[in-house]
């Protein structure tokens, strides 16, 4: 009856909004789940396109250290790039906001913001999200906290550029770009905590008819999980990033030590401060911050796997629990980043146990995609061979993972290539191909047409070699022995035998940079170009399918009722090979 009524009050609500509204309440400030969800995507692939160049500019300083960077060397400018060569303290720049724009303004807006707004209410049979105002607050708080990251590259002494995770003491004694950082992050964090509480009570007051919690697609689960992440996980580094605020201007010290040297000179600072609480509270956030980024790939991956194999996810309620168990316990393994902070054998050992515990769901929930892939009549669709390259890639970046996460092998590891390779096979050929699978996916259900399959088979090919040539030789880089965040590998006589797969992994990233020329191509010229299609070209059964492609404002034109769970795929005895949830 709870969800009658509720339905019941919306139908009421939207009855007297149909009025035609005006172009900027319909498209820039809109209140609509799917025009706020468009937003959030285009504005996060932009982002996800600047940071990438960002990348792309270091790894011509780190191919062929100190000479002109051609193209762009010479529109840097002399204070940063002095005759197109960069300088090590504009690197160091580059490679802080590269992290920051990739991860908070990239991959979490394009995945909870983009993909959890647009595609959620739809899955869940909802005609909004509980609090569309809340929600279009949620993307502009987002939209103001990636003008004040982008423009404090502007500003006198330029960016953040004491590294993604900004750690004190440096960052406190840093720019006044990393003030701009801290403002940013802070309004980034609201918007996420915005973001979140929608989510959470979306998904708990507004499912349809019959939609019970275990028939609600995995999509649906994973947003649910890490919306609860977000919620608990971001407050400590909110306020992390207001007491570093303070550390930098008001003088108080939370992160400085007394007696610190900077440059030969002791600092004037008085309090006893401790460096390593400032980690504390960023790797708490930052830790379940990484499952925030696979969750909703991994829904993602499900959704499309379960579509394009014809047959049920194998195993649905081990995928809905391990998601739960990876959430509670993304909670308690943060310090495994912190094994070199003298933490002592016991604490360590602690965090190492836990941190192979987590990989136990992790491992589930992949096994459970590939076990449902035996036997399936696999249709290789562009969303398809995404989802697919994602579950080897992910399982390398998780095995990878498990050295950094015993202190014996990690104090050996920490610091080298080997960790970027390990974290960058989870959210590169990981998360950022399940963003192109969702993509490719829902593309029909937000614009009612088809992407091109020939450019998005081109953009596969391309991407999955280069992605590779990017990654893999990190890990024999770093087991090298070749330090990460060095502004010139031949500095040190140990890399010289290096250099040709750091120039490797350098034309590979460019060559990935070219591989995403045929999917810029692609979505833009699809809006208006590509094959109109009926509201379910993938013969899919979840109830998003049910509304029209696109959707109209209060998406379906009846309240869809579910008859049974999200997977009926090849029913035997069924007429066709798959039944939605939707149909009686």
């Amino acid at each position: 009856m709870a969800g009658d009524h509720h339905h019941h009050d919306h139908d009421h609500a939207h009855g007297h909004g149909h009025h035609e509204l005006p172009f900027w309440r319909k498209y820039i400030f809109s209140i609509d789940h799917k025009v706020i969800g468009i937003q959030y995507s285009v504005t996060a692939l932009l982002f996800l396109m600047f940071g990438f160049i960002l990348m792309m500019i270091m790894r011509w300083q780190l191919a062929y250290p100190g000479t002109s960077i051609p193209i762009v060397g010479k529109m840097l400018g002399e204070s940063v790039a002095p005759g197109g060569a960069i300088l090590p303290e504009f690197y160091n720049t580059l490679g802080a906001m590269h992290g920051t724009i990739m991860i908070f303004l990239g991959v979490v807006p394009m995945l909870v913001g983009g993909f959890g707004n647009f595609v959620m209410p739809l899955q869940i049979g909802a005609p909004d999200m509980s609090f569309p105002k809340l929600n279009m607050m949620s993307y502009w708080v987002y939209f103001m906290g990636g003008v004040v990251m982008v423009s404090s590259l502007f500003v006198q002494g330029g960016a953040a550029s004491s590294g993604w995770t900004s750690y004190a003491p440096l960052s406190v004694t840093a720019s006044v770009g990393q003030t701009w950082w801290l403002v940013g992050m802070v309004l980034l964090i609201t918007s996420s905590l915005l973001g979140s509480v929608n989510f959470i009570v979306t998904i708990i007051q507004l499912r349809a008819k019959n939609l019970t919690m275990f028939r609600l697609p995995f999509f649906v689960w994973a947003q649910l999980v890490t919306a609860f992440l977000l919620l608990l996980a971001f407050p400590p580094l909110e306020a992390a990033g207001v007491l570093q605020l303070m550390d930098r201007v008001a003088g108080t010290n939370f992160f400085m030590p007394e007696g610190l040297v900077v440059s030969g000179v002791v600092l004037d600072r008085t309090g006893g401060g401790n460096p390593v609480l400032w980690q504390h509270l960023f790797w708490f956030l930052a830790h379940p911050e990484v499952y925030v980024l696979i969750l909703p790939a991994m829904g993602i991956v499900a959704e499309v796997i379960a579509n394009n194999t014809r047959k049920p996810l194998w195993g649905y309620n081990a995928l809905v629990y391990s998601g739960i168990f990876l959430g509670f316990t993304s909670f308690i393994v943060w310090a495994h980043h912190m094994f070199m902070t003298g933490m002592g054998p016991r604490l360590a050992a602690f965090f190492a146990v836990t941190t192979m515990i987590i990989s136990i769901p992790s491992v589930v929930i992949l096994t459970a995609m590939i076990i449902s892939l035996y036997k399936g009549a696999i249709r290789f669709t562009v969303p398809m061979l995404f989802a697919l390259a994602f579950l080897p890639m992910f399982a390398i970046g998780g095995l990878t993972g498990l050295p950094l996460g015993l202190p014996l092998s990690d104090i050996e590891l920490h610091d080298t290539y080997y960790v970027i390779g390990h974290f960058h096979y989870v959210v590169a050929p990981g998360t950022i191909f399940a963003i192109f699978a969702g993509v490719y996916h829902w593309f029909p259900k937000a614009t009612g047409r088809m992407m091109n399959k020939g450019l998005g088979v081109t953009h596969f090919v391309i991407s999955f070699i280069a992605i590779n040539g990017v990654f893999m030789p990190m890990f024999f880089q770093g087991m090298a022995g070749m330090l990460r965040r060095g502004f010139d590998p031949t500095a040190y006589q140990a890399n010289l035998h290096l250099m040709g797969l750091v120039k490797m992994t350098s034309w590979s990233a460019w060559l990935l940079g070219v591989g995403q020329i045929p999917f810029i191509i692609n979505f833009f010229w699809s809006i208006w170009g590509g094959k109109r299609i009926a509201e379910n070209p993938w013969d899919a059964t979840t109830l998003e399918w049910a509304a029209p492609s696109p959707p109209p404002h209060g998406n379906f034109a009846t309240p869809p009722v579910a008859y049974r769970g999200p997977y009926e795929y090849s029913v035997p005895g069924a007429a066709k090979d798959y039944t939605p949830q939707f149909t009686a």
